[in-house]
């Protein structure tokens, strides 16, 4: 079986120093509008440069279903081919998710390797890993995805044609790679089970402290508000999925004591299988009392990233907790869109204008704040202390209040 996680291999394997060049590919059909494909392909982009490829061409291809062969039909096929063997280009990604089959013929016609979102934010993953429980998740995750694309990736078995079914030794031996890989599945779901456990008993170990956990789109700024809160040194970078393992930190704020958790970020279009097997993770956000979701304002469409977070909380059932809009990165949002020569006091309505909006539409308090120069995190600051506090009193409403 081939090992499909190895973009950036030459980088972290130092063999050489020569970055991976990449085309991105995207596909208009009858549920996805062309406008909407380019969003995905700016973010395929940038996924792209964190796992260690840089992009040097992005396709567009308009069909009204996606070609069971080829995915995006034989035209469009050759039109990349030509400009891969010019450029001299090292791998194809796929914004969307392609069958054994599919990768095949690709591979085949195109002689580069063939990448789709879920196989790129894997290697993501598995690159970021760090400890035990991550590791196990993205293994189980990559074993999942594996599983139904066996058949189309066994390419040395194409000369040994049958009939009907194409009986014969060789389907024999995808058999057995199955079990395998099923064997490997139920291992590592057995060990996750373990692993959880002992989370749980760590988490019951904390006591009875109120716990606030930081949710939101990857990289809008989660690990450094945490930082900023906490006064720790907790990884942050200007990539996404920065943090894979939920990081716990004791905050006491004028003798109110809570926890507070930094969380795996979401994206759109996030395999279903990789949320099944980052629930043990997630369980941080569903135990927790109190939901900061983060958000990055300065994103061109930080309202679609909201969107399907809280899609995401949704599906955790974790909806209804109490939760407080973060609007972060507020100091880049003036930076992109207010004219030097605007005045104050119509900067300030607004931003007035759109707090009072993501207070209405989305029916949680929210805040504008920036991390990175620290404005408004005194504020920040007072209502998670009036939060935390509101919560103690429905926890503990007969217990005298000295925390």
């Amino acid at each position: 079986m081939k090992n499909q996680w190895n973009i950036g291999e030459k980088e972290r394997a130092a063999l050489s120093k020569k970055v991976e060049d990449a085309v991105l590919i995207g596909l208009v059909h009858d549920r996805q509008t062309y406008e909407k494909v380019e969003e995905y392909l700016d973010e395929l982009e940038f996924l792209a440069r964190t796992a260690g490829a840089v992009t040097r061409e992005k396709f567009i291809q308009k069909l009204k279903h996606p070609d069971p062969r080829t995915f995006i039909g034989s035209g469009k096929v050759e039109e990349i081919r030509e400009y891969i063997e010019t450029h001299d280009i090292d791998l194809a990604i796929f914004d969307d998710d392609l069958t054994g089959k599919q990768t095949n013929v690709l591979e085949r016609i195109l002689k580069v390797k063939i990448v789709d979102r879920t196989t790129l934010i894997l290697d993501i993953f598995a690159n970021r890993a760090q400890t035990a429980q991550a590791k196990t998740q993205v293994e189980l995750a990559q074993m999942q995805y594996l599983l139904p694309r066996l058949r189309g990736l066994w390419t040395h078995l194409e000369r040994q044609r049958g009939g009907i079914g194409m009986r014969g030794p060789g389907e024999q031996e995808i058999e057995t790679d199955r079990r395998i890989v099923r064997d490997k599945i139920a291992l590592l779901k057995k060990k996750l089970e373990k692993i959880d456990l002992q989370n749980q008993t760590r988490r019951k170990q904390r006591g009875e402290l109120i716990r606030v956990a930081l949710v939101g789109y990857t990289n809008v700024g989660k690990s450094t508000l945490m930082n900023m809160l906490s006064k720790s040194d907790v990884f942050a970078e200007d990539k996404l999925f920065a943090t894979l393992d939920t990081t716990v930190r004791k905050i006491v704020l004028d003798a109110i004591p809570f926890l507070l958790s930094d969380t795996v970020g979401f994206i759109r279009k996030l395999p279903h299988h990789l949320v099944e097997s980052f629930k043990s993770t997630l369980d941080e956000v569903r135990e927790s009392d109190i939901l900061i979701h983060v958000v990055d304002v300065a994103h061109p469409q930080f309202e679609d990233q909201l969107v399907t977070v809280m899609k995401t909380l949704k599906e955790l059932e974790v909806q209804d907790k109490p939760t407080l809009l973060v609007l972060n990165k507020v100091d880049l949002y003036r930076k992109k869109y207010f004219d030097t020569y605007l005045e104050d006091h119509v900067k300030q309505q607004i931003e007035e204008e759109l707090v009072a909006r993501m207070k209405s539409e989305y029916e949680n308090d929210a805040l504008l704040v920036s991390a990175k120069t620290k404005e408004n995190l005194d504020l920040l600051r007072e209502k998670l202390k009036t939060m935390v506090s509101e919560q103690y009193e429905v926890r503990y409403p007969y217990k005298p209040k000295s925390w």
